[in-house]
């Protein structure tokens, strides 16, 4: 049932697709109103959906990449004691992400927005009895909730200036005069999508969620939760462009993310921990294009990404399970020999993630990025230059000491088909999914334009070829680099120096919060303990108890006295009814 449901979804959201861009509706949006939630006086919100192309690309990577992670979670956790527990809350965490998608009010949206953040809770601590996961947990639901709080009351300003929250008339522009009260509430939302994105300064929970099993990496990192921001700021794009101070904050947080991220992962030897901070680091391309207003290449990039992150977690989980649940990449080697199939798969989203030139959709999404970088300012697209190197540079290490060499530990088993299928579908749309690009390599147009365009506009216009060239050098050179340090006949080195361990722990950041927020505010609880709050939510809690219990001894069990509770409780109505 629990992967039956979203293959059902994946099935009607292509034929949905296939409709939508047969015989597109008026205006290219379909809009169905539910019902109104709120109607006060200067105030109105409504639960309704709306399907136009953004939500429509959303809706087919959610549905299509989420089947396939069901599929393979069936495979990974068939024999896993709460497997009903387990898809009860991935099916749950597709369902909240496609209400966010779909609503066309942000009153709504924040409802699926909450949902994802509390399935991810659920998932990353699925495993509760280690508490280690629980903390994990924990952190990641703590830190998103300052982003929502933030997003949160940046939706109330909105409401208050515009009255609404549907995001069409918030959008066009007529409600809302471009000042210093719609920039704070624009910086307000930004919050909220760099918290859910993992984008710095919120980016520390985002490795930690590795301690929930591999398919719910490969749904938080592929087609759900982190993807998040990225769209809320590419469906209000039209408030974003009003705020030029926010659109620049987003390309340079972007850019500070994509470069520490992709340091860290240099020096990890956790499998999950490198393709983590990979993913970190591709949102920060994402929000560096958001930032130059280059909406169409992010979207572009977020649809490549989950394909080949998808397949890239899925891999890491095979070998995980045939290497008796072992993560350091040190304790493998040679497992191509072993698993060819694996071997492949990885191979695939590897190269796409480094975006090998015209063989991966990697390349066509990133090149895109990069060649809006540097219409809006060089030294962006300098910073992302050096950030495709590192992308190429670090994902081959992993290539190299996993697949290479000699075999340090011995595998067992075998990849199951149904964990094999959704390897081997994503390999095809990791490498052919730059197909959507055209064949013109010296002025390559985006032929995804054809179904964003109404929505986001005309393209910017590309850098010319010698750009596209240095583009599709630099993940060859890191290519080259990596087998330089890392082929087999080199020894692997674990990263010791106190830069490279600097760099394996998040750069500091986690040792810094916890010295300048987490440890007072512990320690200014631990003071307060019995103050009058917390004798007025003892006392409460008292009074709750009390009644719990006098109510209590109504449930006794005796089918004659509930009988006479039912007499007497009519009696007593017919009595009010007639005197009153």
């Amino acid at each position: 049932m629990g992967v039956g449901s979203i293959g059902a979804a994946a099935a009607l959201a292509l034929v949905l697709a296939l409709r939508f861009l047969s015989s597109p509706p008026p205006d290219h949006m379909l809009h169905i109103v539910l019902w109104r939630w709120i109607d006060l006086a200067g105030f109105s919100s409504q639960i309704a959906f709306m399907l136009d192309p953004l939500s429509l690309l959303m809706m087919l990577v959610v549905t299509v990449v989420g089947f396939l992670i069901h599929l393979y979670a069936f495979g990974y956790m068939h024999d896993d004691p709460d497997i009903a527990r387990f898809f009860a809350y991935m099916n749950l965490f597709v369902a909240s992400m496609l209400v966010l998608v779909f609503s066309s009010d942000l009153l709504s949206l924040y409802i699926g927005w909450e949902g994802v953040g509390a399935c991810s809770y659920l998932l990353i601590g699925f495993w509760y009895a280690d508490p280690a996961n629980g903390i994990a947990a924990r952190k990641a639901f703590i830190v998103t909730r300052l982003g929502d709080a933030s997003m949160l009351c940046g939706l109330l300003l909105l409401a208050t200036l515009a009255g609404t929250l549907d995001i069409a008339t918030l959008t066009s522009g007529n409600h809302l005069v471009a000042g210093r009260v719609l920039n704070v509430a624009v910086f307000l939302l930004l919050g909220g999508a760099l918290a859910k994105s993992a984008q710095v300064p919120f980016q520390t929970w985002l490795p930690d969620a590795m301690a929930g099993p591999t398919p719910v990496s490969a749904l938080i990192h592929a087609a759900t939760m982190v993807t998040a921001g990225v769209y809320l700021i590419a469906r209000l794009h039209g408030l974003f462009a009003q705020a030029h101070v926010a659109m620049t904050a987003t390309s340079i947080i972007g850019l500070i993310t994509l470069l520490l991220a992709a340091g860290s992962a240099l020096f990890q030897t956790d499998i999950k921990r490198i393709l983590a901070y990979s993913t970190m680091s591709q949102l920060g391309y994402m929000f560096l294009a958001l930032g130059t207003g280059a909406w169409e290449a992010a979207v572009f990039h977020l649809v490549t990404h989950a394909f080949f992150k998808a397949l890239l977690f899925m891999a890491a989980g095979s070998i995980i399970l045939r290497v008796h649940h072992k993560q350091n990449i040190f304790e493998m080697g040679g497992l191509r020999r072993a698993m060819p199939g694996v071997f492949s798969a990885f191979l695939a989203g590897a190269a796409a993630l480094a975006g090998m030139p015209l063989l991966t959709a990697g390349f066509y999404s990133k090149e895109m990025i990069l060649q809006n970088a540097w219409q809006a300012n060089p030294i962006l697209w300098f910073g992302a230059i050096i950030g495709a190197f590192m992308t190429s540079l670090y994902i081959f290490r992993c290539v190299f000491i996993v697949f290479f060499g000699r075999s340090r530990t011995v595998p067992s088993g075998r990849t199951s088909f149904a964990m094999g299928l959704p390897l081997a579908c994503l390999s095809v749309l990791a490498l052919g999914g730059g197909l959507i690009q055209s064949p013109n390599i010296v002025a390559p147009i985006h032929l995804l334009s054809t179904l964003v365009s109404p929505l986001f506009g005309a393209p910017a216009a590309e850098g010319g070829a010698i750009l596209l060239l240095v583009g599709g050098l630099m993940p060859i050179a890191g290519i080259g680099v990596a087998w330089l340090m890392w082929r087999p006949s080199a020894q692997p080195r674990v990263p010791n120096g106190d830069l490279e361990v600097l760099a394996r722990n998040g750069w500091g950041f986690d040792r810094a919060y916890d010295a300048v927020l987490v440890r007072p505010f512990m320690k200014i609880g631990y003071l307060n303990i019995g103050d009058v709050f917390d004798r007025m939510s003892g006392g409460l809690e008292t009074v709750v108890r009390s009644g719990g219990g006098l109510l209590g001894h109504m449930q006794s069990g005796s089918v004659r006295r509930y009988a006479g509770w039912i007499v007497a409780g009519t009696a007593a109505a017919l009595c009010l009814a007639v005197f009153s």
